[in-house]
């Protein structure tokens, strides 16, 4: 039986993807092992939102062929998609694929495999129009499933490379979308994540259905009983959207409501669609209409042309919203964006020091933000035993705080009410109600 290890930076869809993949190999009668493992094939899934992304994915390749110099090593996804010319001249790839035609790939495996040579099979991924079907039937991890409901991106902020990797946004279809949630419940998942590259795009392109349709249909699913949103937009977040998803019992109250600045100059700079004064009328909005709702978020520090009054507009902006976890970091200069080029690039030394004081912020937030529950009983979904802390079992409450207490691996996947006792860190230490 051939081996073939796999290997994913970047995000959730990549996540995703990687675990569609596995499964073609799976079905094709490969044997999955680990990634520092000998094995004949290789598929390293890059990412390329930064530099010292294509840096990792450029270090990856060349462990892979450490590990076995007669491998086959495959690339895929965004790094691969805007640089494939680079990619398939690094010593060691045999194969670069891209972000289409990723259901493709055992065939285009055994074309390399009869004829050899180097294989590059990206093409141009702003023509693309379908939605490209990568299903998955088993997850590794046995608690929470995310589903692929959307591809790609047409905000093109001034700083990101991703409509340029993934294209156009396409949406999946309402059908597929609910045999794949119904066939993962059946397999005993009871938490579903709707996510894509830009979740708040599902529908625009196919006007038959929309974000709230297709929630409102997984909600209906039997066995599922939590569903939670990948990020989304302020723009998203309506007084319609908001009284549709009142009644969704099992919709987690917590929303990851994309900001990057908390400056409006900047967000014009950056091309978000949004104003700082509607970022807060979405959570207001939020806070007003759901019981213990968390609301997190991305932050971006260095933006060019960024000045010290525009970043603590952003600080005192943060500290106004008040979010339960933040996301923060450093802008990155990616070749082929707007802002690349953009005067009055910020320093390493400036971004760092900002950087450090919005991670101080967050950390402040998170524990503020916990403390309030204390004492407090809530369901938690848990999803694995603690690194480093024998007897003990980590899980997520619906409004997305990390909860540890005393249990044995037999309740991994279970969802029990858990009394929550003090905050460490930014969990909260908890013990299970008999």
């Amino acid at each position: 039986m051939k081996r073939v290890a796999f290997y994913t930076l970047g995000c959730k869809v990549n996540q995703y993807e990687t675990e569609a993949i596995s499964e073609m190999f799976e079905k094709a009668g490969y044997r999955i092992v680990d990634f520092e493992q000998e094995a004949d094939v290789y598929v390293i899934n890059t990412c390329t939102v930064t530099n010292l992304s294509d840096r990792k994915s450029r270090q990856m390749i060349r462990r892979a062929k450490r590990n076995n110099e007669d491998s086959i090593v495959i690339v895929v996804g965004c790094y691969a998609q805007t640089a494939p010319q680079e990619v398939s001249e690094i010593e060691g790839v045999n194969m670069v694929v891209g972000t289409r035609d990723r259901s493709r790939i055992i065939e285009y495996l055994e074309e390399l495999e009869s004829f050899g040579g180097r294989r590059n099979y990206v093409e141009d991924i702003m023509k693309t129009r379908e939605f490209e079907e990568l299903g998955v039937d088993v997850y590794k991890e046995r608690t929470r499933a995310f589903i692929k409901i959307q591809e790609g991106c047409n905000q093109f902020c001034t700083y990101c490379i991703i409509p340029y990797a993934r294209g156009p946004v396409r949406s999946r279809s309402e059908e597929n979308i609910l045999k794949e949630v119904a066939g993962l419940a059946q397999s005993g998942y009871k938490e579903i994540v709707l996510t894509g590259i830009h979740v708040a795009s599902y529908g625009k392109d196919i006007k038959t259905t929309s974000l709230v349709e297709i929630m409102k249909k997984v909600h209906e699913v039997e066995g599922i009983e939590r569903i939670r949103l990948g990020s989304i937009e302020p723009t998203t977040v309506t007084e319609e959207f908001v009284e549709a998803i009142k009644g969704m019992e099992k919709l987690c109250p917590q929303f990851h409501i994309s900001l990057q600045s908390g400056c409006d100059s900047t967000l014009k700079r950056m091309n978000r669609k949004y104003t700082t004064k509607e970022y807060l009328r979405s959570v207001r909005l939020l806070r007003d209409n759901l019981k213990d709702v968390a609301i997190t978020t991305d932050v971006m520090v260095g933006f060019p042309g960024e000045t010290d009054e525009e970043f603590n507009e952003t600080y005192r902006f943060l500290e106004e919203v008040f979010f339960s976890n933040m996301h923060v970091f450093k802008y990155s200069r990616r070749k082929g964006t707007p802002a690349a080029s953009y005067p009055n690039q910020v320093s390493p030394q400036k971004k760092e020091e900002r950087s450090r004081k919005l991670i101080e912020l967050a950390s402040n937030m998170t524990l503020k933000y916990n403390r309030g529950f204390i004492g407090k009983t809530l369901p938690v979904l848990f999803e694995q035993e603690v690194k480093g802390k024998e007897g003990f079992m980590e899980g997520l409450t619906p409004n997305y705080i990390r909860v540890e207490c005393r249990g044995n691996k037999d309740i991994e996947g279970e969802i029990l009410d858990v009394q929550l006792k003090e905050t460490e860190n930014d969990f909260i230490i908890g013990e299970i109600v008999r």
